[in-house]
């Protein structure tokens, strides 16, 4: 097949975070297949433009055997509500654009993972140009995340919203959610055929730890950090507004009287509060870092005690599976989950893990004493998380499983 991805937020070879869509590719384009990426130019986990695409509009980059053309997004993308809708606009039209008339050949099926839902729009149009079929993938029910963290609020937009969501549902020819919780709600609440759904969820990626090297000393890490006899906890991630980890600043403050440390690595519109709080509160247990390569990243996991995965407590994120826990559960990492639903189904079902209520800092904190007092249990608890990821959410065995079903729809 050749397959054109839409993709705001694919990564750079060099990005940190999570990079599901880049193993994705790369193992289809060793399948056989052929991939060009739409992506856009401005870095996920920095929300800033990438330098190298200053003053461009498109840039074709290779990245291994996948082909990407980095599409514009304006600069504003970061500094407000207007200012990112602006940039999902901006992204919207030059895709359309760069779709059009800066990739050559022909392709066999279009895919589109949202959010932002904008994409859908260029997907569609791009597939009615080309005359060939569209996947719509959802990685977070859109415009309920929107309107649950209190980012969108006007009811003319939301209206709106919701109709554009049932066009885009309707025109692809197939939908791939990532958790059943997805499938559920476009079931029974979006009124989406049963037979257009299909379940790749989220995954774990177990290359990068098999990349680090023999030699690599993760408690000496550890102390070239300044933790040496600390209990790590280690946020990966952004720090925006779905994310509030406020919460955790909040229980840090419970915990003064423990060796417990949080360490929270990454960018995000809220980093600059949250700095600014900590230093407010002369919170001594609460470390940032800069986003780190993802090369890189997982060292920082492996010289942890656990990883946390936090989001805002609203119902919408019941639904959801956290990039985070995957990245944890890969590295045999016991997990401090403050999300609820199926992520907490998840890490109970796996045994890899402590759940704690969100936005409840006695609770958290009084977790994260618990996971104190059975610190010689936290190994196996990883154990358990790695086990089971490797059974039920491999990365590699899950691209295979996709990209049968797209050349499925190929073949129709």
């Amino acid at each position: 097949m050749n397959i054109l991805l839409i993709h705001q937020y694919f990564l750079e070879d060099s990005d940190s975070g999570g990079s599901r869509f880049n193993e994705m590719t790369r193992t289809w384009t060793e399948m056989g297949h052929e991939v060009t990426v739409l992506a856009g130019m401005i870095n996920p986990t920095e929300s800033v433009k990438y330098p190298e695409y200053k003053g461009k509009y498109f840039k074709h980059k290779q990245q291994g055997k996948v082909k990407v053309l980095r599409c514009h997004v304006s600069e504003s993308y970061n500094k407000s509500f207007l200012g990112r809708f602006w940039g999902y606009l901006s992204f919207m039209f030059s895709a359309l654009w760069g779709g059009l008339f800066k990739l050559k050949g022909k392709y066999d099926l279009i895919l589109v993972t949202s959010p932002p839902l904008f994409v859908g729009v260029s997907a569609y149009l791009l597939s009615r140009l080309k005359r060939v079929p569209f996947v719509f993938e959802i990685r977070d029910l859109w415009p309920e995340s929107a309107i649950d963290t209190g980012v969108v609020t006007n009811k003319m937009v939301i209206k709106m919203a919701y109709a554009f969501e049932a066009f885009i549902y309707k025109k692809a020819k197939l939908i791939n959610v990532l958790t059943p919780a997805f499938r559920e709600k476009l079931i029974q609440d979006k009124n989406v055929p049963a037979e257009k759904i299909i379940f790749i969820p989220n995954a774990a990626d177990f290359s990068l730890l098999e990349k680090l090297p023999e030699s690599f000393d993760a408690t000496a890490f550890k102390k070239s950090l300044g933790l040496e006899g600390k209990f790590v906890i280690t946020y990966v991630g952004a720090h925006g507004v779905a994310n509030h980890l406020i919460q955790l600043l909040d229980a840090a403050e419970l915990l003064r009287d423990t060796d417990v440390v949080f360490q929270l690595i990454g960018s995000g519109m809220q980093k600059e509060m949250l700095v600014r709080e900590a230093q407010k509160r002369r919170l001594d247990n609460v470390v940032f870092r800069p986003p780190v390569a993802k090369e890189e990243v997982f060292k920082y996991i492996l010289a942890s005690d656990m990883g946390t995965s936090v989001l805002k407590k609203v119902d919408t994120f019941k639904t959801i599976y956290s990039n985070k826990t995957f990245d944890y559960m890969s590295c045999k990492m016991p997990v401090l989950l403050l999300i609820d639903g199926v992520s907490r189904q998840l890490v109970e079902e796996a045994g890899c893990g402590v759940y704690a209520e969100p936005e409840n800092p006695t609770d958290i904190a009084e977790k994260v004493r618990h996971c104190l007092s059975i610190q010689a249990q936290l190994p196996e608890m990883g154990k358990k998380g790695y086990d089971y990821a490797r059974q039920h959410f491999d990365r590699e065995v899950l691209a295979k499983q996709y990209a049968a079903s797209l050349e499925k729809l190929v073949m129709i």
